[in-house]
């Protein structure tokens, strides 16, 4: 075959792909076929190889899709999350959560609690980003961020539409559910968002209240009782009841490297946070 036939097919075959829309294959099927023209494979190794880097590309970009659409917050990962600060967490039941592969495809969720600035935001959004990076679908939202959406939604009438469009993931996460104020129209979206999901798609929620304290969430007892009644019945639920690490990376600031531990006062202390919440 003449040059300008092997010209002319090449185009052909660039055409082709782009009509495809196989554009893993059309970056590197030159490099094969010129590899396999070389060692002279058979046609069906040659095809194998195209096909395996189109598949292989095609979970690469759906990944990189999946990431931006989860909006989790820069850093939070596994191999940054300081464990031996929560002594009460099993590194290893992170890990086994982190691959989601028994909670998520029953429905079940995650609680985990604790005071603020105990890392229960970097827990939960590092497993977020490892199952994001399993071929998992998950969203990260400010808890009262997503009930204002949500409080638009049902004004225009369109609550249920705006709820099944999140059945797309596999996971929500909703940071400081304690966060929202206990208002008639917020904790009623709240609750049907809850119960929408229950046993079908899972959570994962971050609280610094107990629930003997989630009386400030929602307006009645009854559906206080009803909201944690679907959350807790498929649900691993975490303690984080530990000191702030940020409040403790604040006075260390302060102290300088190689100081000793001082007493902080209340101002102090106060300065301190606000200082490394600045800096964050």
């Amino acid at each position: 075959m003449t040059s300008g036939a092997t010209s002319i097919d090449a185009a052909r075959v660039e055409l082709l792909l782009n009509e495809l829309r196989l554009p893993g294959v059309k970056a590197i099927w030159p490099k094969l076929a010129a590899q396999s023209d070389k060692e002279g494979w058979p046609a069906a190794r040659f095809l194998a190889a195209l096909a395996e880097h189109e598949a292989a590309d095609r979970t690469r970009r759906r990944i990189e899709r999946h990431m931006v659409e989860a909006r989790l917050p820069a850093g939070k990962t596994l191999a940054t999350f300081e464990f031996e600060s929560v002594p009460m967490l099993s590194k290893a039941q992170a890990m086994a959560l982190a691959a989601g592969d028994v909670w998520l495809k029953t429905g079940a969720n995650l609680l985990l609690f604790g005071p603020p600035g105990g890392g229960k935001t970097h827990l939960g959004a590092a497993i977020g980003l490892a199952l994001v990076e399993d071929g998992w679908r998950v969203l990260f939202a400010r808890t009262t961020d997503l009930v204002q959406r949500l409080q638009v939604a049902r004004r225009e009438l369109a609550l249920e539409s705006a709820i099944a469009k999140l059945d797309r993931y596999d996971l929500l996460i909703l940071d400081d559910i304690t966060y929202v104020s206990k208002d008639q129209a917020e904790t009623s979206v709240l609750f049907e968002l809850i119960a929408s999901r229950y046993e079908r798609r899972s959570l994962l929620i971050t609280a610094n209240q107990p629930f003997g304290e989630w009386g400030r969430i929602f307006p009645d007892q009854a559906m206080t009782l009803a909201a944690i009644d679907r959350l807790v019945h498929h649900a691993t639920i975490l303690e984080m009841n530990v000191e702030s690490y940020r409040r403790k990376v604040a006075l260390d600031r302060r102290r300088g490297p190689g100081r000793p531990p001082v007493h902080a006062t209340p101002n102090e202390l106060e300065k301190a946070v606000t200082d490394a919440g600045n800096a964050a």
